[in-house]
């Protein structure tokens, strides 16, 4: 806990702070004890409501404990310490700028402000004063192009279950992790949700994810390639129909990305299966034995480079495509890794219809002999 008097827990993932700042305000207050701390709610909906909270919070400031001793003020869930349309009013700009100044001045002997918010201007002299007289915790959401999203979603899942006296087999923590993303506040909510749906049980098993856990566009997209891992025609056909329906409703997606989606998912059947030949993994159905297995793995005989390492990849992901890998051979995956680039540079160079230059690649990769006609799709027609 720091030994700081004041505290400012801020950032976009919106459940990591909460969580952050309500264990502060538990912590300060067994330390301090004492029956006089106050939490102000900071969530406004205009700047006269601001106004007010940041009165409160200075009443709260200079007003002494009933008891005596010590206490802790807690603003929480700020909105107006941003780029917000209430924190541009000059009359909130003005009240923060004198709170500001009255910090600076303040004795802290027993009295201890936490202020946990969203996203923060920290070019508002309020802020700046924060950060000169503690420190600054930013939990800022986690993105898919950081290595360690993974554990940190599934860190989230174990304390949130925790606190509900439920457990989570291995398989369905990757499984909900994969459906989810790495959306912290959507991951929360579904836990909630798997805890109701289980309700006596103590376990949460991946029929439960299965069942009710909603799936992010990210997932469905996993759904396809996950499809083609498993080399089910029907299925990748299907996938792709829903995928493509969706690009049309979605104009922020694109069929350039879904084929990036389905290039991963081959990329991680061919190190699968590499890992495999070097006697490195073996097929596995408990997916905590297969994550023993990858402890296992050595470092050293593994590439540098992200793209060709199959450490860097989810190990949902992994045990999914190693289980698959068997369903194709490795001459197979290298080439629909040239068939995916074929598309990929038609994509990009000629005025073809993209719906049906994706369908005719997957055909091509997934179907055996005999499945070399499909029914068109709803979404290229």
């Amino acid at each position: 806990m720091p030994e700081s008097p004041v505290l400012l827990v801020c950032g976009e993932d919106e459940y990591g702070v909460k969580q952050r700042a309500r264990e502060v305000f538990r912590q300060w207050s067994e330390k301090l004890g004492g029956m006089d701390h106050e939490t102000i709610d900071g969530f406004v909906n205009n700047s006269g409501e601001a106004l007010k909270a940041l009165a409160k919070v200075r009443e709260s400031l200079q007003t002494l404990p009933f008891f005596g001793g010590a206490k802790v003020v807690w603003l929480q869930n700020c909105n107006f310490l941003g780029e917000e349309r209430t924190a541009s009013v000059a009359a909130v700009t003005d009240a923060l700028a004198d709170l500001a100044q009255e910090l600076k001045s303040f004795r802290w002997d027993n009295v201890r402000l936490l202020v946990s918010a969203g996203k923060v201007d920290k070019r508002k002299s309020f802020l700046k004063v924060l950060e000169k007289l503690g420190p600054v915790e930013a939990f800022n959401g986690w993105s898919e192009k950081e290595d360690e999203w993974h554990e940190q979603a599934a860190g989230l899942v174990r304390r949130a279950l925790r606190e509900s006296e439920k457990e989570i087999s291995d398989e369905a923590l990757g499984q909900l992790v994969t459906f989810v993303g790495p959306q912290p506040r959507l991951l929360s909510s579904e836990v909630e949700k798997l805890v109701l749906y289980a309700g006596a049980r103590a376990r949460i098993e991946a029929g439960d994810v299965a069942a009710i856990v909603t799936r992010n566009k990210s997932a469905r997209a996993f759904a396809l390639g996950d499809a083609l891992g498993a080399r089910d025609l029907a299925a990748v056909l299907r996938c792709l129909d829903q995928e493509l329906w969706e690009i049309r409703r979605d104009n922020k997606r694109n069929e350039i990305g879904l084929l990036y989606g389905l290039i991963s998912k081959v990329r991680a059947l061919l190190l699968a299966k590499e890992m495999a030949a070097q006697k490195w993994l073996k097929p596995e159905t408990d997916f905590s034995r297969f994550k023993a297995q990858l402890s296992r793995v050595p470092s050293s005989a593994l590439p540098e480079d992200r793209k060709y390492n199959p450490m860097a990849i989810n190990p949902f992901v992994l045990f999914r495509a190693l289980g698959q890998s068997a369903r194709y051979t490795q001459p197979e995956l290298i080439q629909a890794m040239d068939l995916l680039l074929e598309c990929n540079l038609k994509l990009i160079s000629r005025n073809l219809d993209p719906s049906l230059l994706l369908q005719q690649t997957l055909i091509q990769i997934v179907g055996r002999p005999g499945q070399t006609r499909a029914a068109p799709l709803r979404a290229a027609a």
